[in-house]
């Protein structure tokens, strides 16, 4: 008997192994219908405020088995000690966050968001980009989120199709280790050298920020970084929360004059829509140069010695009136 159940806990460990191991970036609502209750596969659930929603919409319907999470409050990002908000978070707390979701190093954590805009996706991009720096590559997204799980209604009880369950998913808080990849982050300084270096800084924010017309509430000054190109975090989904593919994606870059081979630096506000920029060059496009600079705007403006550009503040050239 003994031998038995030696033989069954190898087998789900290898299974759970073999699972993590074959994680993709993106997984669709077919993929996500077969994988429930497999074990080893975490539905880590993280609609919140940011679309919309709480945590009673996950209690009135969720993904059998995921677990919720409060992308805002439970330590996902910090205020550094210069007070930049949203930043990533000590190792420590990371940990302490992960493990009390009963995550374990060996699970393939599926993220699943509202998947209503592109602001949504950032919680699910930014989480996923968390866990990679963490170290924990068996990460993946519910491409479209809910929105697309529940998509087919029954036409007699006009119902989602796919599997839903209510209630709470209370788990057993368990030890994640965190192995932090600082090879990942990129400090004021490191954006610094970037720019003198001229390299590729992509500003993911709405074009009307980028330009300096207006501003996030905690940036000190409007505009973006020198040199930096704009493409719109809303360019990146379709229909809510939708990836593009690859092809359309790498047009949008192109038209955007953005090159998608070389080192690259995403930021935004407070790396959030970066995020999304990030995760799209890096595991979409398969820029594996790419990087994001978490601080962001909020941190680079505070900065009185650091260069903004602001479409507003430019010479302009005078128009003629007939």
């Amino acid at each position: 008997m003994k031998s038995i159940v030696t033989a069954l806990i190898a087998l789900i460990a290898f299974y759970g192994t073999a699972v993590a191991q074959a994680a993709t970036p993106l997984v669709s609502v077919e993929w996500t219908k077969a994988n429930i209750g497999k074990p080893g596969v975490v539905f880590l659930d993280v609609r919140g405020k940011l679309a919309g929603a709480s945590k009673d919409d996950y209690r009135k319907a969720h993904i059998p088995g995921a677990v919720w999470t409060n992308y805002l409050k439970d330590g996902w990002r910090t205020k550094d000690g210069n007070g930049t908000i949203a930043q990533l978070s000590s190792a420590e707390t990371l940990e302490t966050t992960i493990g009390n979701l009963g995550i374990e190093n060996e699970d393939h954590v599926v993220i699943v968001p509202a998947g209503k805009t592109a602001l949504d996706m950032g919680t699910a991009t930014r989480i996923y980009w968390t866990f990679k720096v963490a170290g924990h590559d068996a990460v993946s997204i519910l491409n479209g989120g809910m929105k697309a799980y529940t998509a087919e209604i029954n036409a007699d009880t006009k119902q989602p199709v796919n599997p839903l369950e209510t209630g709470e998913v209370v788990p057993e808080p368990t030890i994640f280790t965190v192995e932090l990849r600082e090879d990942m982050l990129v400090t004021k300084a490191d954006m610094v050298a970037a720019t003198e270096a001229g390299e590729v800084i992509v500003d993911n924010r709405p074009q009307d920020q980028f330009l300096g017309i207006n501003k996030h509430a905690k940036a000190k000054r409007a505009g973006t970084i020198p040199g930096a190109r704009n493409l719109p975090e809303n360019w990146l989904t379709q229909n809510g929360g939708t990836f593009r593919d690859k092809e359309t994606i790498a047009k949008l870059y192109k038209m955007a004059g953005i090159k998608t081979d070389d080192a690259q630096i995403n930021f935004c506000n407070t790396g959030h829509w970066a995020s999304l920029g990030w995760f799209v060059s890096q595991e979409i496009l398969g820029n594996s140069a790419a990087k994001m600079y978490d601080g962001s705007m909020v941190e680079w403006s505070a900065d009185a010695d650091l260069p903004v550009d602001s479409m507003l503040e430019r010479p302009q050239t005078a128009q003629v009136t007939q």
